[in-house]
């Protein structure tokens, strides 16, 4: 890990690219139910973009902003963090493109973090926000779709999530996006990893 950042402070070209989607396994409360729901050791996620000459990843926490590449990888379990970038990336992600990117994920920024993970705009999680992002910018939808019941809700940590949320009124058919079917996506290929 020092390697890459004093790699990084010779003057080494940085891995990431503006458009690259990054995943950690989160240190939050929710992690572990968000894990054993989805099957993935991935539980959090942003998209990597360049403001003002730094290297940042937009991300739905509390609330919805911005934060320094470097600060994003070391805040997940262990330092480690796993990018995808879309296959045709070279042809898809120009600089007009991107500029549409930005423009959709600025319209988040200070949103509050959606702790019932709804599929409207008031309230924004991060698997969510990276969805919108590229579908609005790009037109392109990463990761497909699902409804709340077909995640693995049986186990103890995550009916108990479940309960702290919704009560005994669990929204079973609600649309979510997970880390993990973005992840999964497959006109997504891994660009880079610590």
């Amino acid at each position: 890990m020092l390697a890459l950042w004093v790699g990084l402070s010779l003057g080494a070209q940085e891995p990431w690219r503006e458009g690259d989607i990054v995943f950690q396994t989160s240190r939050s409360s929710q992690s572990q139910a968000i894990q054993l729901a989805t099957r993935s050791k991935w539980s959090h996620m942003g998209l990597v973009f360049r403001d003002r000459g730094r290297w940042m990843v937009l991300e739905a926490v509390q609330p919805v902003r911005a934060t320094p590449i470097e600060a994003w990888i070391q805040r997940g379990t262990g330092g480690r963090a796993v990018a995808k970038r879309l296959r045709d990336a070279d042809s898809r992600l120009t600089p007009a493109a991107m500029a549409r990117m930005k423009k959709a994920g600025r319209r988040f920024l200070g949103k509050p973090y959606d702790l019932t993970f709804e599929w409207d705009d008031r309230r924004i999680y991060c698997s969510e926000l990276v969805w919108k992002v590229y579908k609005e910018g790009l037109g392109i939808e990463v990761g497909q779709l699902a409804r709340l019941r077909d995640f693995d809700l049986s186990n103890p940590v995550v009916r108990k999530k479940m309960h702290e949320r919704y009560g005994n009124r669990v929204p079973g058919e609600m649309p979510v996006i997970s880390p993990a079917a973005i992840y999964d996506c497959p006109e997504l290929v891994e660009a880079w990893k610590r």
